[in-house]
């Protein structure tokens, strides 16, 4: 299940998470954010061992530098709070890159 993160201190308790956690960073306006919203659902369904959430990167600007998220939407993994993986924007574009990116975690 998608989490949305509403506040900074729901963001970094989730990354703590032991296991695998994907974030997803995102805006209401980005055409890339809504071509990956019409597949992202079948993706979670397929990697439910991992925790997901969704961030509004200009909601949380701070964030996004920190993790350095220039292009949107951009995919992070994170393990214990390190963040362990990053899929830019470019490579976000279809079912399959995402799919490839996670199962090579």
């Amino acid at each position: 299940m998608m989490k949305n993160i509403s506040a900074e201190q729901e963001y970094r308790e989730q990354i703590k998470q032991e296991g695998l956690t994907v974030g997803i960073f995102t805006t209401t306006w980005c055409p890339d954010c809504k071509r990956l919203d019409m597949f992202i659902d079948e993706i979670t369904q397929e990697h439910q061992d991992k925790q997901w959430f969704t961030i509004d990167r200009d909601e949380f600007p701070e964030i996004s530098e920190e993790q350095t998220v220039m292009g949107i939407p951009s995919l992070l993994v994170f393990k214990d709070g390190e963040k362990i993986a990053h899929l830019h924007s470019a490579n976000a574009k279809t079912p399959e890159a995402v799919n490839e990116f996670l199962n090579n975690l």
